[in-house]
């Protein structure tokens, strides 16, 4: 195949292809592919292996061959994938807009305090395990009122 499936997909075909399977029941015709093409592809590439490809939601979809069940796969596939990009732009704007462009901030940008007084207790000669008991005792304690765990002082040190 020329279009690029997901990994899943990928192992799903060759299984599918070396294991006698016949049939495959998928929840909804855009379950199966959100993509036109590769839904067109997958759909064709199945049907060459002899392999009927069923949606729980309409059993007919794949299976009827005629010029106006073609037309509405093509014309429901478009739609689907339409749907995935616009969601996809609109989740993208909505990050831009919030500044929140992916991933949990780290120390050094949530908590530059707490980080520069676990690099000055270390340089002091402080431990790993010392350090979270002298960040509390300053009132330095997590998001949960507890006190740092080693790896996270560890995490700040490394910053």
């Amino acid at each position: 195949m020329d279009v690029e499936i997901g990994a899943l997909a990928l192992i799903l075909l060759d299984r599918t292809a070396g294991n006698g399977v016949r049939t495959i029941i998928v929840e909804s015709p855009d379950r199966f592919a959100r993509d036109l093409t590769v839904q067109l592809t997958g759909h064709d590439f199945l049907k060459s292996l002899e392999v009927e490809l069923i949606p729980a939601t309409a059993p007919d979809f794949f299976t009827e061959d005629t010029p106006t069940a073609v037309l509405v796969r093509q014309v429901l596939g478009a739609i689907a994938q339409f749907e995935k990009t616009s969601l996809v732009a609109k989740l993208k704007a909505a990050r831009e807009r919030s500044g929140h462009l992916g991933g949990r901030k780290s120390y050094a940008e949530s908590r530059p305090e707490t980080v520069e007084l676990a690099k000055q207790l270390r340089r002091d000669g402080h431990t790993f395990r010392e350090i979270p008991g002298e960040l509390a005792a300053l009132g330095h304690l997590t998001s949960r009122g507890k006190p740092y765990a080693v790896s996270a002082i560890q995490s700040m040190l490394e910053a």
